[in-house]
This record gives structure tokens, C-alpha cells and sequence, in this order.
């Protein structure tokens, strides 16, 4: 069985993977990739919504979870490179809604 990993093991893993195959790319470069993936994102929800077919030479049958794991990739990059803790920000993101939004959606 897979043990479950923290995202901070996820983001030292992407680092290292990183560093092995050639580094980082300049952040507007990694921005660009971030782009791509959310577009690649709106493809399959538009497939799974049925707003657009796909294309025939694209492979059928919804790759949305691997496309979500792509853009994750790709942010994760992204604050790696101005070495940003995800797990602190995303505590503080959550508080910040918990206290906001407590009530917004009832």
C-alpha cells in the first residue's frame, strides 16, 4: 500500500524531480504552462458537461482527474520556485474563508 504523503512531501518530491531533469523554467514560462493546463481543464469539462465534443483524433472517455493533477503540477512548480510552503498558505487560505464565508452559503 501507498503511504499518503503531506503536501510538503509532494512539493520536496516535484523539487527534486525538477532538479534531476534540468531545473526549473523562468516563472513566466512556468505561468504559460499554468494557462495551458487550466485550458486543457475547461476542454474536459466542456466534453463531460456536453458543451463540446471532442475531437476525433483526441483519445475519447474524460481525462479530467489527470488533467487536474497536471495543473497542480505545474502550480506546484510554480511555488517551488519562489520557495513557497503550500500547506502554510493554504492554512491561511482556508482560515480566511472559514471566517469570511461562514455564513455566505446557508
Amino acid at each position: 500500500m501507498l503511504e499518503e504523503k503531506t503536501l510538503k512531501d509532494i512539493q520536496s518530491e516535484i523539487d527534486n524531480w525538477i532538479q534531476k531533469h534540468g531545473g526549473y523554467w523562468p516563472p513566466l514560462s512556468m505561468l504559460s504552462a499554468i494557462m495551458e493546463e487550466v485550458g486543457e481543464v475547461a476542454r474536459e469539462i466542456n466534453f463531460l458537461e456536453g458543451h463540446k465534443p471532442k475531437k476525433s483524433i483526441v483519445k475519447r472517455g474524460s481525462n479530467l482527474g489527470e488533467e487536474l493533477a497536471d495543473l497542480i503540477f505545474s502550480v506546484i512548480c510554480l511555488a517551488n520556485c519562489y520557495e513557497i510552503d503550500l500547506t502554510d498558505k493554504l492554512k491561511n487560505v482556508l482560515r480566511k474563508y472559514t471566517q469570511r464565508d461562514a455564513f455566505r452559503f446557508k
